[in-house]
């Protein structure tokens, strides 16, 4: 009997064991870490998110797409590159790089994101605009979608 309780120990401490480890090497997705610093993961657009990399201290950060993305959103056209770069803090997403709207028929880069309460602000050098943050609580679906692999395709 006392070899089945061992036994029985040895098992749960190895579960719990694995159960740690696993929790601690599992990496929180793009849409986890916005919702970390308190934006709403509709910032993002659903599915084409490959990876991403954040130096937590500074806050710098890098977004993989699978390519560039296209999509409509507030009666906006809105263009995601294959990579999107900033800074991320508290409710502040500063020095972007590969987010741009179309307005009045010309692409302008979004420079930083804020959330103040319950709203969004969004800043393209002087022009600013304010959105509910309900308005993001989910992610847009890309209406059109260049994969990387056809950019390079096209390049050739």
């Amino acid at each position: 009997m006392e070899s089945a309780t061992t036994l029985s120990a040895i098992l749960c401490t190895i579960l719990i064991h694995s159960t740690l480890i696993n929790s601690f090497t599992e990496f929180p997705t793009a849409y986890e870490v916005l919702e970390d610093y308190s934006f709403p993961v509709g910032l993002l657009p659903d599915g084409v998110v490959k990876g991403y990399d954040l130096k937590r201290i500074t806050g710098e950060f890098s977004a993989y797409l699978n390519g560039t993305c296209h999509l409509l959103e507030g009666g906006y056209q809105v263009k995601y590159e294959s990579k999107i770069t900033g800074f991320i803090s508290n409710s502040k997403l500063s020095g972007l790089k590969g987010v741009s709207v179309l307005f009045f028929n010309k692409w302008r880069k979004i420079g930083q994101i804020l959330r103040h309460g319950n709203n969004v602000h969004f800043f393209s050098g002087v022009a600013a605009e304010k959105f509910h943050i309900r308005d993001f609580d989910e992610s847009p679906l890309c209406v059109w979608h260049e994969p990387e692999a056809d950019l390079l395709d096209q390049q050739a």
